[in-house]
């Protein structure tokens, strides 16, 4: 069935409500299935940010995590403590500066990530091609502007890698 088309008064609260509970009802779907794997592992949704965001760029530093998750040094810590323990992370001291502890997925992390990553890819994939191109550049746009423009650059770069 399709979506009743947007009202052109989408700034009302009515349009609003409905964004923010697709949103709601969207994400949820989205991770149904996800969060059961990670709990298998002892794992919850913060866990598999980092997994993703350490997959996305072998060698981040915890620093530049700690800017891309917005969350404090001590969450952190706690969720690195958590994937190291399990083997699924490792953290090595940076080559230029050694209190640098730099990010890289164990083998086992990249096969759980890699895991996770294609369970969402065939959710969105299916919801993209259902939606159309259109629709796909029209839900970027909206979740882009939902980033603070300070915030932007920090997601920018994270696109390169295929």
């Amino acid at each position: 069935m399709p979506a009743p088309p947007a009202s052109p008064l989408f700034l009302r609260e009515a349009e609003i409500r409905r964004g923010i509970e697709l949103v709601h009802f969207g994400q949820a779907q989205l991770y149904r299935g996800i969060d059961d794997a990670l709990a298998a592992h002892g794992l919850g949704r913060a866990h598999h940010r980092v997994l993703y965001f350490t997959a996305r760029q072998p060698g981040l530093n915890v620093g530049t995590l700690l800017r891309l998750l917005g969350i404090t040094k001590q969450s952190l810590g706690r969720v690195l403590t958590d994937l190291t323990t399990r083997g699924l992370i490792d953290t090595r001291p940076g080559t230029s500066d050694r209190r640098q502890r730099l990010l890289r997925l164990t083998p086992a992390g990249a096969v759980l990530e890699a895991q996770l990553f294609d369970m969402l890819r065939a959710k969105l994939g299916r919801a993209y091609s259902d939606a159309g191109p259109g629709a796909v550049a029209g839900f970027w746009a909206v979740l882009e502007a939902l980033i603070p423009p300070a915030d932007r650059p920090r997601i920018a770069g994270l696109g390169e890698k295929g």
